[in-house]
C-alpha cells in the first residue's frame, strides 16, 4: 500500500481531538473517511484533513484499510466486530468493551481472521508515565512499593452527555473512562493484580454514573497501586507519587499533549510533547531531592506503531490482551464498590 486509508467512526472528543490529528500526522496513514451526520463536523473534516464524511459504517468499509472506533463506549464491541467481519484491522478507543469476556471475544475474532486489533491506551505515552518507567528501569527508586496516580478535575456543574448521565449499558462513568488509563498504567508498571478494593460515588446532582472513585490494587509482587478519578476535586493532589525503597518521585500537573491537541496544534510539530522545566517532578527523599526532566510525551508513537504493524507485521503498539486484564480489574472494582468488600482475582 502506498498509503493506508483510515476510516474513523465518531468525531466527538476522542475522534476530533485525538485520533484525527494523530492519524493525519503519521507518515503512511491518511484519514480518508469519517462517519458523522453533523454538517459542521463534516465540513471540518473536509477542510482540515481532506476526508470524506459518510453517514454510516456501510459507506465507510469500502473507503478504508483500517478502522478506528471512537464512538460512544456502548457501541465499541458491535462496531469492532462488524469491522473485523469486513476483513479490516481495528483500533478501538478505550475501554475496548464493557467486560473482560467481551474483550476476550474481540481478541479471539481478530486472531481467527488474522487481523490486527489494538486499543488506544494513549496514556502509556504520557511524559510523566514515561519518566516513571525510565526511573524504575534505571533503579532510581529501588523496589517500587506504592504507585499513586490521579486524574482529578474540578467540575461541580456537570457537562451533560452519556458519560455522566448514562447507566451500565452505556459503559459510562469515570472508572471506565479515565480509570481505564490508570489501571492500564498500574498493570504495565507493576504487573498482575491479586486483590481489588474500590470506593465509588456519585457526588453531583443530575449525574447517574460514578464521578468520584478510588481504587486500591494489590499486585502479585506485593506492591500496591492507589488510583483516583474525580470530577469534584477542588484542589488536585499530585498526578503521580511513586514510593520506592531508595526514594520517591512526585509529579504535579497533567501531561501537556491533550491541552495542545485541544488547542489545534499538530502532534507532528517539533517539541509538541516537551514540558516546560517549571512542571518537572521531584526525585529523592525529604532530606534531599532534585527536579527530573520529564520525558517528552509521544502519543504519535501509538499510530506510528499501528502503521508498522500493518506494513511490517510487527506487534501492535498495545497488545489487546492487556485490555482483558484491565477490564477484569475494573469489573472487580465495580463489584467491590457495590458489595463493600475486597475482591480477589484468579
Amino acid at each position: 500500500m502506498s498509503e493506508i486509508r483510515v476510516g474513523l467512526i465518531g468525531y466527538g472528543t476522542a475522534g476530533a481531538f485525538f485520533h484525527a490529528p494523530l492519524v493525519a500526522a503519521t507518515p503512511g496513514l491518511r484519514l480518508a473517511a469519517v462517519v458523522t451526520r453533523d454538517a459542521g463536523r463534516a465540513a471540518e473534516v473536509a477542510a482540515r484533513y481532506g476526508a470524506e464524511a459518510v453517514p454510516g459504517v456501510d459507506e465507510l468499509w469500502p473507503r478504508c484499510d483500517l478502522v478506528v472506533v471512537a464512538s460512544p463506549n456502548r457501541t465499541h464491541v458491535a462496531l469492532a466486530t462488524e469491522a473485523l467481519g469486513q476483513g479490516l484491522p481495528v483500533v478501538i478507543d478505550k475501554p475496548a468493551a464493557r467486560t473482560a469476556e467481551e474483550a476476550r471475544g474481540l481478541v479471539r475474532l481478530a486472531e481467527e481472521r488474522g487481523l490486527m486489533l489494538t486499543v488506544f491506551q494513549n496514556r502509556r505515552w504520557d511524559g510523566d508515565f514515561r519518566t516513571v518507567r525510565r526511573l524504575v528501569a534505571e533503579g532510581a527508586l529501588g523496589e517500587v512499593r506504592r504507585f499513586e496516580s490521579r486524574f482529578e478535575r474540578w467540575r461541580p456543574v456537570p457537562k451533560g452527555g452519556w458519560r455522566e448521565a448514562g447507566g451500565p449499558e452505556d459503559v459510562a462513568g469515570l472508572l471506565y473512562d479515565l480509570g481505564s488509563h490508570l489501571v492500564d498504567q498500574a498493570l504495565l508498571l507493576l504487573g498482575p493484580v491479586r486483590e481489588v478494593y474500590c470506593e465509588s460515588d456519585v457526588r453531583r446532582a443530575g449525574v447517574a454514573a460514578d464521578d468520584d472513585t478510588f481504587v486500591a490494587l494489590t499486585h502479585e509482587s506485593g506492591a500496591r497501586s492507589h488510583l483516583w478519578v474525580s470530577s469534584v476535586a477542588a484542589l488536585s493532589g499530585p498526578r503521580l507519587r511513586v514510593l520506592g525503597s531508595a526514594g520517591a518521585y512526585v509529579k504535579y500537573g497533567m501531561d501537556v499533549q491533550e491541552e495542545r491537541l485541544r488547542a489545534g496544534r499538530s502532534p507532528g510539530e517539533p517539541g509538541f510533547g516537551v514540558e516546560d522545566d517549571g512542571r518537572w517532578g521531584l526525585l529523592g527523599t525529604d532530606a534531599e531531592q532534585r527536579p527530573v526532566p520529564t520525558e517528552p510525551g509521544s502519543y504519535l508513537d501509538f499510530y506510528v506503531g499501528v502503521e508498522a504493524a500493518l506494513r511490517e507485521g510487527t506487534p501492535p503498539p498495545v497488545d489487546p490482551a492487556g485490555s482483558i486484564d484491565t477490564l477484569a480489574v475494573i469489573e472487580a472494582a465495580r463489584r467491590s464498590a457495590t458489595e463493600r468488600t475486597v475482591v480477589s482475582l484468579p
